[in-house]
């Protein structure tokens, strides 16, 4: 345990204390966590076998490393938590601007405070959470950002010559010595920037103007990177690629339990909104197969990705609009509603970039599409395969529903109801509530009534039905008379951005 009361060079010696470069440490303390069997990377999740493992190897190797992948596959939240891996303190000579190991000072005022003060040299204690430095790499960053500059005041005030190194201002990179230090989107930056890292990375030389100064810089380098970078804004230089020796591949979440365990992770709810709001198991399953679909969708760019970000922020609006809808109608406690989803649009608009033709369609329809798609997918996990009876009609489980529909008849669902008359539409429809409980006779009320109005989204999904947007809601009518009478299968595929947000 390491005794942080120390405040000499003189008593830290004593000690017994040891230096350890930083890449050293953080294999150290890797090791000794595993052995222990202390959770390493807690809160990463879907990356047990793949991503993590990789940042080991590169930790146990000593390497600098770069995590590649699309937005939203936690590679900065990685790089963050490697500090848990460091020493929990360490000293460093008192004042010093590239936090100098007492024992094996660098800068010129480290070595000329030992030489002056001996044992009695100063110290200070750093916590592991100060030994993070990040910087997003963009267009406008420098070498004197990054690596140092000579400074005109300090030579002026200290009355040096610009040929005494004692009047450089050290960059970033230098300041982080004895750290973590993180670029964040390298390809943007500049490539005459990059270039300034070669040396760095491989011999420890730092080249500020005149100066060329041998100082072994002890840093464990990561970087991040998203692969669309590599042909819309920038590339990684070969040379600097080829010094960074593992490189790291992210992914986002395989299956939708994993995204499930993300999205209540990061998700921001308030205790009064989750005692307020009840969510049923197939809305949250809704919710994480919206993203899925985004990534497979022919409207949305894959090169840019799906951040998990989307689900997280269309759970909370799904909660946010279930919330608002009670506190319109007086509820104490309200469920989640299909007609919540209308509340999710904005959440997903904001976070996919669209091809040619997802801009002709517009974001909210894009939106709007992928709710639908995600109803579609799902739907055949909770009820019979509608394919299968399209053509065959004996033993149809949807036969009472589609016909009472084809009788004329119609039912609005609108997006702010009270309960009571949510439950009395839905109860309105011939068959609907035996079809639930034929499937699934052991759902709360409440869930019970969201499976209701799933089904008729489902059938209208499978083109049983038809679903016409109304200003505050949907209809579900019979397809063959919306056909006859000239509409489209869904004329909600020739709504506007206005017509979503007014």
């Amino acid at each position: 345990m390491i005794d942080t009361g120390i405040k000499t060079l003189g008593q830290l010696k004593a000690s017994g204390y040891r230096s350890r470069p930083v890449k050293q440490e953080l294999r150290e303390n890797l090791i000794a966590k595993m052995q222990s069997g202390e959770e390493i990377f807690s809160g990463i999740l879907g990356y047990e076998k793949t991503v993590i493992p990789d940042v080991q190897r590169a930790i146990l190797s000593r390497h600098n490393m770069i995590l590649l992948g699309l937005r939203g596959q936690a590679k900065t939240r990685i790089a963050r938590m490697m500090t848990h891996l460091l020493d929990e303190y360490i000293p460093v000579v008192e004042g010093a601007d590239l936090l100098d190991d007492p024992l094996a000072p660098l800068s010129r005022f480290a070595k000329d405070l030992i030489a002056e003060k001996g044992d009695d040299t100063p110290l200070s204690w750093l916590h592991r959470e100060e030994r993070y430095s990040e910087k997003l790499a963009t267009p406008d960053v420098s070498v004197a950002d990054l690596i140092g500059d000579s400074d005109p005041i300090k030579a002026a005030n200290l009355r040096l010559p610009y040929s005494d190194e004692r009047v450089i201002h050290f960059g970033l990179i230098p300041r982080s010595n004895r750290c973590i230090f993180v670029i964040n989107e390298l390809p943007d930056l500049q490539a005459r920037i990059q270039v300034a890292l070669f040396n760095i990375l491989q011999e420890g030389d730092i080249q500020i103007r005149g100066f060329n100064l041998r100082i072994p810089l002890d840093i464990q380098f990561v970087f991040t990177a998203n692969p669309e970078d590599y042909t819309n804004r920038g590339s990684i230089v070969t040379p600097l690629k080829d010094r960074i020796e593992s490189q790291i591949l992210t992914h986002y979440p395989k299956t939708l339990d994993i995204s499930r365990k993300i999205t209540e992770q990061e998700s921001r709810l308030l205790d009064e909104q989750k005692s307020r709001v009840v969510i049923n198991d197939l809305a949250q399953n809704l919710i994480e197969q919206i993203a899925f679909e985004a990534r497979d969708s022919e409207y949305v760019d894959f090169r840019s990705g799906v951040s998990a970000r989307l689900t997280i922020s269309a759970f909370e609006n799904l909660m946010s609009a279930a919330e608002r809808r009670g506190l319109l109608f007086g509820e104490q406690t309200t469920s989640v509603r299909i007609s919540d989803f209308w509340g999710v649009i904005p959440a997903v608009t904001g976070k996919i970039e669209l091809v040619y033709e997802g801009e002709q369609e517009g974001p909210a329809k894009v939106a709007q599409i992928l709710i639908g798609k995600s109803v579609r997918t799902m739907f055949p996990q909770y009820f019979p395969d509608p394919e299968k009876f399209k053509k065959e009609t004996d033993n149809n489980p949807y036969k009472k529903i589609v016909d009472w529909f084809s009788s004329g008849k119609t039912i609005d669902l609108l997006n702010d109801v009270s309960e009571s008359e949510y439950r009395q539409a839905l109860l309105g429809v011939p068959g609907l509530s035996d079809l639930v409980k034929r499937y699934h006779s052991d759902l709360p009320e409440a869930a019970t009534f969201f499976m209701m109005e799933f089904a008729l989204h489902g059938l209208a999904e499978y083109s049983f039905l038809s679903k016409h947007r109304l200003e505050a809601g949907l209809q579900f009518r019979d397809l063959l008379s919306s056909m006859l009478d000239g509409g489209e299968e869904d004329d909600m595929d020739n709504l506007s951005e206005s017509d979503f947000y007014g």
